[in-house]
């Protein structure tokens, strides 16, 4: 059965295209490499291709996510080494997915390598002597390491790593690849020493690849140098709680979502408020600030301030980005709707409520991005989002920057300065205010 798909396609997908079938060889700068079944390759931009009204994904055998190789990796190796790699990518694919990476549409796996009848490791023994008996000796380890590195790199780690380019001084790509595993389980370990790292190094060279250190462990020196350059702002020497901190920081780039129009991506979050204020019942403590940031304007169209953030105060929030903030007594004409740089006359026709209302954006949010605290998973912030049609779109755990925007915004509001400001010491609200001091805030940034 055919399953229409809108989210995206990944490398390896089968597709249907008006009345070919072909499958997806790569995806890089927002293009789609297809091969066809008879070995043409066409390139397809990837908005073109979800747009198109033909476009279907063919069932798999497997959805695992296979990752995209460095851009212009593959170019750069020989012919021939690219060419083994992609061989091998046949006989690895036909034991994770039960049917080759070339395999035509409506393909059947063979009953050895049928995922729903054999178990993973009896279909990597059935390729090791179909292998054998085709004349290519192959170790199972060193297949089942094979597929390993091909679920983790793609096509990529089918490379022999001996005709991979090297780097410092031509470290063995093995070393690397250990040095890699040991900067990652030093997360959750306590704060160690380089020697340590070099010792666990020397382990898993044993352990995994088969090899004797003492044979191709670079120098201390070009090993200090190696470690230095891959743990680069892991703080993987320094204290345990910023390296897990950064730990769960992307490792590259994931690009960025770009909004066109105002209300199409607001990311909302709360944060202490870093000033000791005297509450209503006179007890001191510090206040919670929430607020939602337009990312197409770069704006602010609501904030709370409460001791405590509450469900009820997320669905004040959404009430407040959607109806004008009428002016207040006392309040300055400068502050007015009528004052701004808005076209105010069309707006007025929009709503009338706006002839008293204060130069504050009012925005209808389209989607809200929040994190996985129990204020925006209540029951009460959804349904609101549900009654003034507002997509809700929760981030991953531990994924702070999927909400950068506003992350950067209680930076700025911590420190008192904006975020284009290069220069000048930040300045700290604790360090400036006085006890006693009464805070007035502006009309332009109240909720």
């Amino acid at each position: 059965m055919k399953q229409r798909r809108f989210t995206g396609v990944m490398v390896g997908d089968q597709i249907r295209l008006g009345d070919a079938t072909m499958r997806v060889c790569r995806i890089a700068d927002g293009a789609v490499g297809l091969t066809a079944v008879d070995g043409a390759e066409v390139e397809v931009l990837l908005p073109e291709l979800l747009s198109d009204a033909s476009f279907t994904i063919e069932a798999s055998a497997s959805r695992a996510r296979v990752p995209v190789p460095p851009r212009g990796l593959l170019e750069s190796l020989p012919s021939e080494v690219a060419a083994s790699a992609s061989e091998w990518e046949k006989h690895v694919t036909e034991v994770l997915r039960g049917v080759p990476a070339d395999a035509p549409s409506g393909c059947t796996p063979r009953p050895e390598y049928d995922p729903a009848r054999s178990s993973l490791r009896q279909r990597q023994l059935a390729k090791v002597e179909e292998l054998a008996a085709a004349g290519t000796t192959v170790s199972l380890s060193r297949f089942g390491r094979m597929c390993r590195a091909y679920q983790r790199e793609g096509l990529i780690g089918l490379v022999d790593g001996r005709k991979r380019r090297r780097s410092d001084g031509g470290v063995d790509p093995r070393v690397e690849s250990a040095v890699r595993q040991a900067i990652a389980e030093e997360t959750d370990r306590s704060t160690g020493t380089v020697a340590r790292l070099r010792r666990r190094v020397e382990q898993i060279l044993t352990e995994h690849d088969d090899v004797a250190p003492v044979e191709v462990m670079p120098s201390r020196a070009t090993f200090y140098r190696l470690v230095e350059r891959l743990s680069g702002g892991r703080h993987t020497f320094g204290s345990a709680p910023t390296r897990r901190s950064l730990a769960q920081q992307p490792e590259g780039p994931f690009g960025s979502v770009d909004a066109l129009r105002p209300g199409e991506w607001l990311p909302v979050d709360s944060t202490p408020f870093d000033v000791r204020v005297v509450l209503d019942d006179g007890t001191v403590d510090r206040a919670e600030l929430t607020l939602m940031i337009d990312v197409a304007t770069r704006s602010i169209p609501a904030a709370v301030l409460r001791p405590t953030t509450k469900a009820v105060d997320a669905s004040l929030l959404l009430a407040r980005c959607v109806t004008p903030e009428p002016m207040r007594p006392g309040w300055p004409d400068a502050l007015r709707m009528s004052r701004s740089v808005l076209p105010f006359d069309r707006l007025l026709e929009i709503d009338a409520r706006l002839e008293h209302a204060a130069a504050r954006p009012v925005i209808v949010p389209e989607t809200i991005v929040c994190d996985h605290g129990t204020v925006y998973q209540s029951a009460s912030f959804r349904a609101a989002c549900r009654a003034l049609g507002v997509s809700f779109q929760p981030t991953h755990v531990g994924s702070p920057w999927q909400k950068g925007v506003v992350e950067r915004t209680f930076s700025s509001i911590a420190t008192a300065r904006s975020p284009n400001t290069t220069s000048g010491p930040p300045w700290s609200p604790p360090s400036r205010l006085r006890c006693g001091c009464t805070i007035t805030v502006p009309a332009r940034c109240r909720a």
